[in-house]
């Protein structure tokens, strides 16, 4: 090389170094905010750039607090830092980076619409004010300091996050007495109705011998029952939204309710047939709506033996059975 000649670096490789660059500073204000090392790996930082819109030559200063839901965080990797992950790769981010994000108090889920439910497709998530204004000063004298005084605060932050969000829950009681908090939304709404509503009407006394949660699938699962019927479970079964045992009767109630996977139609009637074939009870199979409008538009799906509910009006019933008020 002659003296004066200056290496010109591809404008690919520029752009690479500063992405790794963008993607280290993340991770290093990840583990100050005391964050475990499985959340301040490369998934972790790029969904943390995404959500503070810090792209490669953006000065953190410049940092805000998008609204992005999981899929947005993919996007925002391929466009502004050059990395492709597959579409698959959103329930890795949901898991394991947004899930602990929002326990560390780092971001709000649904901050437009906290009774958003779980499961909705405009499920948003957004960095705090407080960590848009912690980030501002990151680079700068004072970041140590604005560390220190965040990370002292974060237990009182967390307790009224906790608090917070409590608010927005489901209370359910069971007929043991057992109170549960169910995630916000239709669906869990229309459980609770089932179990408060439609139990103590058409199997007063029931066991709630299962119901899940759209944050938790297994929220209460009653193993001394289900075994007793000689029902396995196990996290392959995809049981209804809620079981109920009638010990008097000996009835199973596999209730499912629509505003998660529609009604029991032919094929879900014949998954659940198959399912409690053998157990030590008569199975009675139900679909939950919350209102007659939703009941209407879904006549054609439902299958026959079946029983239909509606919360809208609680004290009836609608058989789909045949001919069995004939015989």
């Amino acid at each position: 090389m002659e003296d004066g000649q200056t290496i010109l670096q591809k404008p690919e490789a520029v752009g690479e170094n500063e992405t790794l660059r963008r993607i280290k500073q993340a991770q290093e204000i990840l583990e100050s905010l005391g964050l475990p090392a499985q959340q301040c790996n490369e998934i972790s930082a790029i969904t943390f750039l995404a959500l503070a819109n810090i792209g490669r030559g953006d000065p953190w200063d410049s940092a805000t607090a998008r609204r992005l839901r999981i899929h947005d965080v993919l996007i925002f990797a391929q466009t502004k830092l050059r990395k492709k992950y597959a579409e698959n790769t959103r329930e890795t981010i949901r898991r394991q980076v947004i899930h602990q994000f929002e326990q560390a108090r780092i971001v709000d889920r649904n901050p437009d619409d906290p009774s958003l439910p779980t499961n909705s497709p405009r499920t948003h998530y957004a960095l705090t004010d407080e960590i848009i204004g912690l980030i501002h000063s990151f680079g700068t004298k004072s970041w140590s300091e604005n560390v220190n005084n965040f990370r002292s605060r974060r237990t009182g932050l967390l307790e009224l996050y906790a608090k917070k969000r409590k608010q927005q829950l489901i209370p359910v009681k069971l007929s043991s007495g057992k109170e549960l908090s169910l995630s916000p939304g239709k669906h869990n709404e229309l459980q609770v109705a089932v179990i408060e509503e439609f139990a103590p009407r058409f199997a007063p006394g029931a066991v709630v011998a299962y119901f899940g949660d759209t944050a938790r699938k297994m929220l209460h699962l009653d193993r001394s029952v289900l075994d007793g019927l000689g029902l396995k479970v196990d996290k392959h079964k995809k049981l209804p939204d809620v079981v109920l045992y009638h010990t008097e009767s000996e009835r199973l109630f596999l209730v499912e309710a629509v505003t998660s996977h529609g009604p029991i139609s032919p094929k879900r009637h014949l998954e659940l047939s198959q399912m409690v074939a053998h157990i030590k009870a008569s199975p009675i199979y139900v679909s939950a709506f919350p209102d007659l409008k939703g009941f209407k538009s879904h006549l054609a799906d439902i299958a026959w033996d079946t029983e239909v509910w509606v919360a809208e009006i609680p004290d009836h019933l609608i058989h789909f059975n045949g001919d069995k008020f004939l015989r």
